[in-house]
């Protein structure tokens, strides 16, 4: 063909040409911003308001926090790769829906984990004011605490 410019798969050249002029005009963002028109956005000018994200993204996104929390729980707390699977599933459970500072806010519950002293730290789980905010949530989380089973 006379005069081509683009690689053998011009939808592919499309594609990757379009996303790093959108990369350069868009500009990234972490967090969530205020657009010019007023519209809740994330990354590259993803529209949070009028398109949201896909259920395939949310896993990922799902996959990627659970996958940055174990290590973190790993290298805070010397007790927590001693914990049965079930109660580490707890923990980060926990610290996924509360933040790290959030759970590191359960000092007598860690205490108790870390002598091994779960009946106690299930307890403590139920005696707080976030076991009030998710309801079943901590009852579940608490029983699988205590008797280390999912």
């Amino acid at each position: 063909m006379v005069g081509r410019w683009y690689p053998q798969d011009k939808n592919e050249f499309v594609k990757q040409a379009c996303v790093e002029q959108l990369k350069r005009h868009e500009g990234l963002e972490i967090k969530p911003y205020k657009c010019t028109s007023g519209k809740l956005s994330i990354g590259y000018g993803r529209n949070l308001e009028d398109r949201g994200i896909t259920p395939l993204e949310a896993q990922m996104m799902l996959d990627h926090d659970v996958a940055i929390t174990i290590p973190l729980l790993s290298s805070r707390y010397e007790w927590f790769e001693c914990l049965s699977p079930a109660r580490q599933i707890v923990c980060i459970n926990m610290a996924y829906n509360l933040g790290m500072g959030g759970f590191h806010g359960f000092k007598k519950m860690r205490k108790n984990l870390a002598k091994g002293l779960f009946k106690e730290a299930a307890s403590e789980m139920l005696d707080s004011n976030w076991a009030k905010q998710v309801g079943q949530r901590a009852i579940e989380l608490s029983e699988i605490m205590e008797k280390g089973r999912l």
